[in-house]
């Protein structure tokens, strides 16, 4: 070798030297954080990571996720995960995944030969299961080439420190919770319900490789795609013949398995979507609310602050994320809740069997040809009906857009009366019409609303949760945000104070219209009908009779009857303690009415209604317990008497439909409600197991039935009430039995008075049916 030539490979051997020192000395650099960016050691150790939080119904079944958007990710296990999905990614992505410790230098020289030099693009590239996690955790998106090569050494070195911290099955289960699946599914845990309706462990061999064949390009592979359905399924083979290649599928397996035809059983993610969607919606807005403070809120909106101000001091959930300093979209928390999943399917059929069957169909027909159907009632003045509609148009988001643009309020009303293709809700469908804006809001407002809840009246647990009737197309809560004007069902409260007082439910009046003097000093007279004879305080609620009502309200005072209001949970803080508040002035929510009648059944103690039994973080570890809150009432003897009497209001009174129309057999109890004009139709009711309560009525009170033969709430509230009951009862799985009995101590007598002879007891014939209105 001549002299030169070895000079020549002695630079050579120089430059192979020198190039490794600087490569050993970019890495050094690159580990200690020179250069580039290298996650602190406690990330790496933990790596930072967004998980959805999980909604678990009370029978342990996922009904839910809470996730920021576009990363719906919801944590798995290896354990969790099915053989078929792991076998399919290390075959298909890294079949040296248990050889190598991060990098794979064999595929690495490959990539760089055939890929690099060589220009053949089918040669796959050099990048191990471990690099990809790295560059999901910690790489952001690149814009050219050049940094895309700077980041490749960072995305080594992550891999090999990732590879030192955790196990091979750990950084498979973290890669699968990493990888996007595209509509909403991050994760391998909503891909697979995403796109099969099934989890991670139920996945069968080609399911789990059409999943594992989306990794090399999700958009490209996607089964749902249009136009996608032919490619998905190339790709799904590929990964079949990876499979098979590798030994984990036969050669027979492989060529049976290709021939089968791309199965998909899609479900789009989305949190309207699923069972239960006010609930989850209330429950979030629950985890997540803030302190209130009172800058906060509107001039208006002084009863929100009072009601958020009690809810943040008694109410363990309300704030939970802040007061704990949590996350609910990315901490992957386990919420166990108390819905029950059969029982909420019977709310939510009974909801849509009476409000899309018969209310609304009847209400249709009764308002048509009015282009006012909204303004049902002819007592409403064409100004008042302008002003509901131009609540309701401030209220759109058209008009904020329009605002935002700086359009003038003229202007802004302008395009609400101008046509334009819409897409308007139906109970059978969304249907694409032309109308124009303020025609699209008169029709949605045509449509009645409800609210309906049922809970366990001895430990508050809330068993099933309707809060209107399409949660995409109504979102306002009518369970727990809505407070309508409770009508004849706070009767019950005002007896309570009459048993307090010492009064009995066969104590005794005169049928006779009773005149008090409110407030204002005027004298105040229920409607009411029938007259003469003595009646009993009982045959007064059994038949919702407004004379005995005021009798009763004669007896105590208003300021008194209004602290018992605020005892029984009524939040509203304007009661106006005048005379007329025993005929339900005030405004409740379904939620506030559940509670409250829970004292009947608990012996005078209310329980809160409670959402949650536990939270566990994304290891399965408690780190919440919830347990009821009780508050005691009425004392024992004033709420057994009570519940004799409102037993009665079923057995014989106005709440009669649930024994001959629905069969319910077992003990029963409960109250109807009408406001004035039928604007607000109220069933609350229960059984020794269950408490229940439905309140039917327009969005606006203006909106409402003119005939009380439906519109009272015997007809539109009870049969919801009824209907769900009767699902319940009939349902084995479920525990309740029609043998149940209320809890009366032994010798318990409801009445010690001695009633004469000639007690008057009216018919109900005689009173006109359900007589608690509201009057003027």
């Amino acid at each position: 070798m001549t002299d030169k030539k070895k000079k020549i490979l002695k630079i050579m051997w120089s430059l192979f030297g020198l190039f490794w020192v600087f490569a050993l000395i970019i890495f050094f650099m690159i580990a200690e954080g020179w250069i580039g960016y290298m996650p602190p050691i406690d990330q790496l150790q933990n790596p930072i990571d967004k998980f959805a939080s999980q909604v678990y119904s009370a029978e342990g079944e996922l009904i839910g996720s809470y996730s920021q958007r576009g990363s719906n990710r919801i944590y798995v296990t290896y354990k969790d995960l099915s053989p078929n999905i792991i076998k399919a990614l290390v075959a298909t992505e890294d079949e040296r995944f248990e050889d190598h410790s991060g990098i794979d230098y064999k595929a690495l020289m490959r990539a760089v030969i055939l890929r690099g030099i060589l220009q053949d693009k089918s040669a796959g590239g050099g990048s191990t299961i471990t690099q990809q996690l790295a560059k999901m955790l910690y790489t952001p998106m690149t814009k050219n080439t050049i940094t895309r090569l700077m980041q490749k050494p960072i995305e080594w070195v992550i891999a090999t420190k990732l590879e030192r911290y955790y196990t091979k099955n750990e950084i498979i289960s973290m890669y699968l919770n990493q990888f996007d699946f595209l509509y909403n599914a991050i994760g391998i845990r909503s891909a697979a319900y995403t796109y099969f309706g099934k989890t991670p462990q139920e996945l069968n061999i080609q399911e789990a490789a059409t999943l594992v064949g989306m990794c090399k390009n999700p958009a490209l592979y996607n089964p749902v795609l249009h136009g996608s359905t032919e490619k998905s399924t190339q790709r799904r083979n590929v990964v079949l013949s990876q499979m098979e290649k590798a030994g984990y599928i036969t050669k027979a397996e492989l060529d049976s398995l290709s021939k089968l035809p791309m199965e998909i059983h899609f479900h789009r993610g989305s949190h309207k979507d699923g069972i239960a969607p006010y609930f989850r919606e209330y429950l979030r807005l629950m985890l997540t609310a803030k302190k209130p403070e009172r800058s906060n809120y509107a001039s208006w909106q002084e009863d929100d602050y009072i009601t958020d101000s009690i809810s943040w001091k008694e109410n363990d959930l309300y704030g939970w994320c802040e007061k704990h300093e949590k996350n609910l979209y990315t901490d992957g928390l386990k919420i166990y809740t108390t819905i029950s999943i059969p029982m909420q399917r019977y709310a939510e059929k009974a909801v849509k069997d009476q409000m899309k069957d018969v209310l609304q169909p009847a209400f249709d027909r009764e308002k048509k040809g009015n282009p006012y159907a909204t303004s049902s009632s002819n007592k409403i003045s064409k100004k008042e009906k302008e002003q509901i509609l131009y609540r309701a148009m401030r209220q759109t988001e058209r008009w904020r857009a329009a605002a935002a643009d700086g359009l003038s309020k003229e202007e802004i009303i302008k395009t609400f009366y101008k046509p334009r293709m819409m897409q308007i809700w139906t109970w059978d469908e969304m249907k694409d019409v032309e109308m124009t804006p303020l025609d699209s809001i008169l029709h949605m407002k045509n449509y009645l609303r409800t609210g309906f809840m049922a809970m366990n009246p001895i430990n508050g647990h809330v068993k099933a949760y309707v809060g209107g009737i399409n949660f995409s197309a109504f979102q306002y809560d009518m369970v727990s945000r809505g407070r309508r004007q409770i009508g004849s069902t706070i009767k019950p409260f005002l007896y309570s104070q009459a048993m307090v007082d010492g009064l009995t439910p066969c104590t005794t009046m005169e049928h006779v219209p009773q005149t008090l003097i409110s407030l204002s000093g005027k004298p105040w007279t229920p409607r009411g009908r029938g007259s003469g004879g003595m009646v009993t305080i009982q045959w007064g609620l059994q038949h919702s009779d407004n004379w005995v009502t005021a009798w009763l309200m004669g007896q105590t005072t208003p300021h008194t009857f209004a602290a018992l209001l605020k005892s029984f949970g009524l939040m509203a803080r304007i009661l106006h303690p005048d005379v007329s508040l025993c005929m339900g002035t005030c405004d409740a929510s379904v939620s506030e009415m559940v509670s409250a009648y829970s004292t009947f059944v608990n012996g005078g103690i209310k329980v809160a209604p409670l959402l949650v039994t536990r939270i566990e973080d994304s290891h399965g570890n408690t780190i919440a317990n919830f347990l009821p809150k009780t508050k005691e009432v009425l004392n024992q003897d004033a709420a057994l008497k009570m519940l004799t009497m409102l037993r009665s209001v079923v057995d014989g009174g106005t709440g009669g439909r649930l024994r001959y129309r629905y069969n319910l057999q077992m003990p029963l109890g409960g109250k109807t409600g009408t406001t004035q004009n039928n604007s607000d139709a109220w069933f609350v009711g229960f059984t020794p197991s269950l408490v229940a309560g439905c309140w039917v009525g327009g969005e606006d009170r203006s909106i409402h039935f003119d005939s009380m033969a439906i519109g009272q709430g015997a007809a539109a509230a009870l049969p919801i009430f009824g209907e769900f009951m009767r699902l319940v009862y009939l349902d084995p799985t479920l525990g309740y039995s029609n043998n149940e009995q209320f809890n009366f101590p032994p010798g318990f007598q409801p009445c010690n008075d001695i009633i004469d002879e000639d007690v008057f007891e009216i018919t109900s014939d005689s009173t006109g049916g359900d007589m608690d209105m509201i009057p003027y």
